[in-house]
């Protein structure tokens, strides 16, 4: 099978050992991920697509097995009850196997991909014409709106008319009724 490395020109002994016990058992769509940059927790993450759960037990069981006999005590292995994703700790390299459709849905290759940073060039919104009845707002200095800045969802301000009345409306009591006398109705 054709690996596809990413980021990882020569692998340190324990990596090719672990990528030669994927594809002696037939692991598909191999990765090689460099991580030293992104974190100190491992150096170097290979992930590999079993068919199924059987397939993920034995291809992690199998990356375990010959670390172990070639003198590496494997640090974890999680995941081997639903072999969905197995993850076999070897320390400077951790290998993930999953099933296409969890590798799918975790797309660890974007998560741990490092891209060229590339400054995004985001037009800034036209500034709204403020309505006349927020005068007293428009004194107070306006905030600069960022360079990324998501969509902000405004609430539509309301008319002058209810602005005015909202607050006479809030400072009266109601006042008493009278009980209206009741018409008979005779005819």
């Amino acid at each position: 099978m054709p690996r596809n490395t990413k980021a990882a020109t020569r692998l340190d002994p324990l990596a090719t050992l672990a990528l030669n016990a994927l594809e002696d058992l037939k692991g598909q769509d191999i990765t090689v991920l460099d991580v030293q940059k992104l974190t100190t927790v491992t150096d170097t993450m290979i992930i590999c697509t079993g068919t199924s759960n059987r397939h993920v037990k034995s291809l992690a069981q199998n990356v375990a097995e010959d670390a172990k006999h070639a003198g590496h005590q494997p640090l974890g292995l999680e995941g081997t009850d639903q072999g969905e994703w197995v993850l076999v700790d070897l320390g400077g390299v951790v290998v993930h196997v999953m099933q296409a459709q969890a590798r799918a849905f975790y797309q660890l290759e974007k998560l741990w991909t490092v891209v060229e940073e590339v400054e995004e060039i985001v037009p800034e919104a036209k500034p709204r014409k403020k309505p006349a009845a927020k005068k007293a707002a428009k004194k107070a200095p306006a905030k600069k709106p960022a360079a990324k800045k998501v969509a902000k969802t405004a609430k539509k301000p309301a008319s002058k008319s209810a602005v005015k009345k909202a607050p006479a409306k809030a400072a009266r009591k109601p006042a008493a009724k009278k009980a209206a006398p009741r018409k008979s109705a005779k005819r």
